[in-house]
């Protein structure tokens, strides 16, 4: 008698499986854990209380609709309530739009050093992924339009991206939105967004409320510190956000992460301490990287990506594992197609001396 396992639908087993930024260093040492574009200073206090005010309920079923979470969020933003619909991270809203409009026969385009979620949220739903390629590391407007065919469903974009930390202005979007069909989903993914200082920069909101087939999606997992609770929204068209909330569990968000997430939009002052905290300490890091000898991508986010040169002894891979032996961890991104290139996440004031301390040692050979 043959007896057979169970088979995965075509396509699963190619997708690589997303490796998140490690956390852990070796031995005792207490790690400076810049690998995952977390806030040093953490959530908000206000944030944390109704964390710990929830738990005094947790037999009930949460809010199937996140209606605080929601109406926070509009109030903060002036948005239409309905036109929200709220994740378990932005992840998992990418997740739901690529099942609510791709399937086998249909392609998705993103660009070459994209977020990797994108390829696995299109190979998931069987669809083919294109990939277009970047100018100068950022996004290029012309490859996504030159790779568009009948078969193109959906266009993923992170803006800034991740992980170079790079840019397009609002201008520029505009352009992309106007040159693809109308049936062609435009998914803005501004995880970075409350990060750029940058006076022709926009997240995507006007441009999803005027038109009818761009969607944008943000995260409670980068400034607002609530990375554990896994929070993300999305801005949508009506007609978007009803496939949306036809898929999505019913109770896809815990009550202690809806309560912690409305308090942590409230909390306007923190989260301005937060992105003041990264105007500082960006530059500074951007200044001492380029001191010794790196070269350094311009980001406009709470991250840097720095490339070390190719030929030399001095590689990233070794930079990575010595900086793991000092308990300092940042992150590969080989995956990415950057394989002799790290990203460091902007940290704490003490974070940020100990990494540039650790990796002139090793530049200098010390180590």
């Amino acid at each position: 008698m043959v007896t057979t396992a169970p088979i995965a639908r075509p396509g699963i087993l190619s997708i690589e499986a997303y490796v998140p930024g490690e956390s852990k260093a070796a031995g005792n040492i207490k790690p400076a854990k810049l690998s995952s574009n977390e806030t040093p200073l953490g959530p908000s206090p206000r944030a944390i209380a109704a964390f710990q005010s929830a738990a005094a309920e947790l037999e009930r079923y949460p809010d199937g609709q996140a209606t605080l979470l929601r109406n926070a969020i509009a109030r903060r933003y002036g948005l239409d309530v309905a036109r929200i619909v709220c994740g378990s991270g932005s992840d998992e809203l990418l997740g739901l739009l690529a099942r609510g409009y791709l399937g086998p026969g249909d392609e998705a385009i993103y660009t070459e050093h994209g977020f990797l979620v994108y390829r696995i949220a299109i190979l998931t739903n069987g669809a083919t992924p294109v990939v277009a390629p970047e100018r100068g590391l950022k996004t290029d407007v012309d490859a996504i339009l030159s790779r568009v065919t009948e078969r193109t469903r959906v266009v993923f974009m992170a803006n800034p991206n991740n992980p170079t930390g790079t840019y397009i202005p609002i201008e520029d979007v505009r352009r992309l939105r106007a040159g693809l069909r109308d049936d062609i989903l435009l998914v803005l993914d501004a995880a970075y967004a409350e990060y750029v200082s940058r006076n022709d920069y926009e997240a995507g909101l006007e441009l999803v409320a005027t038109t009818s087939n761009t969607v944008m999606t943000r995260t409670f997992s980068k400034i607002h510190g609530l990375a554990a609770l896994r929070v993300g929204w999305a801005y949508c068209p009506a007609n978007v956000a009803d496939v949306l909330n036809r898929i999505r569990g019913p109770f896809n968000l815990s009550a202690p992460a809806i309560a912690a997430g409305a308090a942590a939009i409230d909390d306007v002052q923190h989260m301005e301490r937060a992105k003041s905290h990264n105007d500082k300490w960006l530059p500074w890091v951007v200044g001492e990287l380029e001191r010794l000898g790196l070269e350094v991508t311009p980001s406009v986010a709470n991250f840097v990506l720095f490339h070390f040169k190719d030929g030399s002894d001095k590689s990233a891979a070794a930079a990575d594992d010595y900086l793991k032996s000092q308990g300092i961890i940042l992150r590969k991104v080989g995956a990415y197609g950057f394989p002799n290139a790290l990203r460091m996440t902007i940290g704490s004031e003490d974070d940020n001396k100990r990494t540039i301390a650790a990796l002139a040692q090793y530049l200098k050979g010390v180590a």
